[in-house]
């Protein structure tokens, strides 16, 4: 009775054991299941789809499953770019913007890099603020349009990168000449000369640049550097002869007994001969 009681005893023990691998069996394929989704490009072709209906916000999520369950397929690179888009399409940019870094990160020199950029261009192009307001987004938005322009010059998207980045630029120096008035008005004559030295070196081509050579006359006149402010007048004369801008320059250098005159070795002719111009002297 012993011998047949361990035996039975035995049996039981592999019974349990057979029965727990079956259910455990069971739920490894129910497991195995959950994680096989559809293929990715039927994923893909979901996706496309909510974007065609306007869903754009279902269309990014669906976009970024293709890349989270199929990392590794042809479809999952440019679901990145996809979502970033589709995030945009749903103005939801800070969504779009981290989409779109993510690819070029992951993937710079593909063919839809130009893309990538774009959409964070546009995304911060979108929130461009007037000139008495933070220009972050405006120096973020020029930033991705020069990288359109120079490292994709031929793409669809750098097309009109150059008109975007005349805008970007025009907000930016009517910052600093929003600033540097501030301190002409105080008196603060040194402050108010860096703000229109920026606009001088860094946005020549902007329509800002008449004013900022002028208001630099001022300040030089006002700090009695007067060669600085000779110079500054000769160089707006000989660009914008007709503008107001340079009449009242000339009127301020006349009542001080003196006229504009050219010095090649001041910061501001260097400054303005290592800048090709567009469209200047027009006045």
């Amino acid at each position: 009775m012993t011998f047949v009681g361990n035996l039975r005893r035995a049996l039981s023990a592999v019974a349990v054991v057979a029965a727990l691998a079956g259910a455990g069996c069971a739920s490894n394929k129910l497991d195995t299941s959950a994680l096989n989704p559809d293929p990715p490009s039927k994923m893909f072709a979901n996706a496309d789809a909510k974007m065609s209906s306007g869903n754009f916000d279902d269309a990014a999520k669906q976009f970024e499953a293709v890349d989270r369950e199929h990392p590794y397929s042809p479809e999952a690179r440019k679901s990145i770019v996809m979502a970033a888009y589709a995030y945009y399409r749903a103005g939801k940019t800070p969504e779009a913007i981290a989409s779109a870094e993510r690819y070029v990160a992951l993937h710079p020199g593909t063919k839809e890099a130009p893309m990538a950029h774009h959409i964070i261009a546009m995304s911060y192009f979108d929130d461009l603020k007037t000139a008495n307001r933070d220009q972050t987004a405006a120096r973020k938005a020029l930033e991705q349009f020069k990288i359109l322009r120079t490292r994709f010059p031929e793409s669809e998207y750098s097309r009109d990168a150059d008109n975007k980045i005349r805008i970007c630029m025009d907000n930016l120096a009517a910052q600093e000449m929003e600033v540097g008035r501030y301190y002409l008005n105080q008196h603060n004559y040194v402050a108010a000369i860096n703000r229109f030295k920026t606009v001088v070196s860094d946005y020549q081509t902007t329509a800002h640049v008449e004013e900022a050579l002028a208001r630099l006359v001022e300040s030089y006149m006002a700090l009695g550097v007067v060669t600085e402010a000779q110079n500054a007048a000769a160089i707006l004369g000989h660009n914008y002869p007709d503008s107001k801008w340079y009449k009242d320059s000339y009127a301020l250098l006349q009542s001080g007994g003196v006229g504009p005159r050219d010095d090649s070795g001041s910061w501001l002719s260097k400054a303005w001969k290592s800048v090709p111009k567009f469209g200047l002297g027009s006045g």
